[in-house]
């Protein structure tokens, strides 16, 4: 799965995009408090409520994950995955893609991911992400959030479902 190849010095500079994005998410997690309510952490970055819970109460697959990764940073495992299960897994795969990627620069080399191997193991984690989304949002209404559509008169409510 791990390949290395030689490359021009502009291509391996490019894989520097994975530990820079790392290093600012972890510094961002690090700043922010995590959110009591396992999700709505990414509120305090000034970004709107998830879609998803705004319009039906329920989460989306990436419902959490702020929250979540916020949490491993701060050392709160338990609470980590309460807020998306699979949160951690995805934060210590991202920050091994960033560790591989800077050691691949560092040794002069690029870490060619367009292998077949490493296709199918992102599918398969796209895949584990879309169906525990799917399954919460079947399964999970959160109580701490009023649905929009809920907040609409009868008639305002008509024209949204139709």
């Amino acid at each position: 799965m791990l390949q290395f190849v030689e490359a021009p010095a502009k291509r391996r500079l490019a894989q520097l995009t994975w530990p820079v994005i790392w290093f600012g998410v972890t510094v961002v997690g690090a700043w922010l408090k995590p959110n009591a309510a396992g999700h709505g952490t990414h509120r305090q970055l000034g970004l709107p409520q998830c879609p998803s819970v705004a319009f039906f109460g329920r989460p989306c697959p990436g419902c959490g994950l702020t929250t979540s990764w916020t949490n491993l940073i701060h050392g709160h495992i338990y609470e980590s995955f309460m807020s998306n299960l699979l949160g951690p897994v995805l934060y210590l795969a991202f920050t091994g893609m960033a560790f591989v990627s800077l050691v691949a620069y560092l040794r002069g080399k690029y870490w060619d991911t367009n292998t077949p191997r490493f296709n199918w193991v992102a599918s398969l984690v796209l895949g584990a992400f879309l169906i525990y989304g799917g399954l919460r949002f079947a399964t999970t209404k959160y109580s701490d959030v009023r649905p929009v559509v809920e907040i609409l008169s009868p008639a305002q409510r008509a024209t949204v479902t139709r």
